[in-house]
């Protein structure tokens, strides 16, 4: 009766024959692409560092966080694409001068450029009122 090949070998065969990047596996001429060249040629010792960096102090983030909160409620995407006049401009009809218009008349979903940036600094200045109220109590 022939002896049981054991479990160890048998694992270590049927893992070498099923990786692909065995040497035992591989084409000899592929093998020789593979360390021919680095056997005559050897990569340079680089001694790189990581690069470090520090995290911004909280009172940055917050004006990061406010500028961003007062664009996007600004309507900068908006004015982006659409293009609006920073101001309006109407004729009084009794006195005939011309009068600046800062609301947009007419239209519900359209808005100057003044329009937007007021809104939006009120926004800010709401935003900052409760975090100064926050930091109050």
């Amino acid at each position: 009766m022939a002896p049981k090949p054991d479990s160890h070998t048998l694992a270590s065969t049927s893992a070498a024959s099923s990786d692909p990047s065995s040497t035992s596996s591989m084409d000899p001429l592929l093998l020789l692409l593979n360390f021919l060249p680095y056997s005559v040629l050897r990569p340079p010792r680089l001694r790189l560092k990581l690069p470090t960096s520090t995290l911004p102090s909280p009172m940055t983030v917050l004006s990061l966080v406010l500028l961003t909160y007062f664009m996007v409620v600004s309507g900068i995407v908006y004015d982006v694409i659409v293009e609006p006049p920073g101001i309006g401009s109407t004729q009084d009809p009794y006195t005939g001068s011309v009068k600046p218009l800062v609301f947009m008349p007419g239209r519900v979903n359209g808005q100057y450029i003044i329009e937007g940036l007021s809104s939006g600094f009120m926004f800010v200045v709401g935003g900052v009122g409760i975090i100064l109220m926050d930091l109050g109590t």
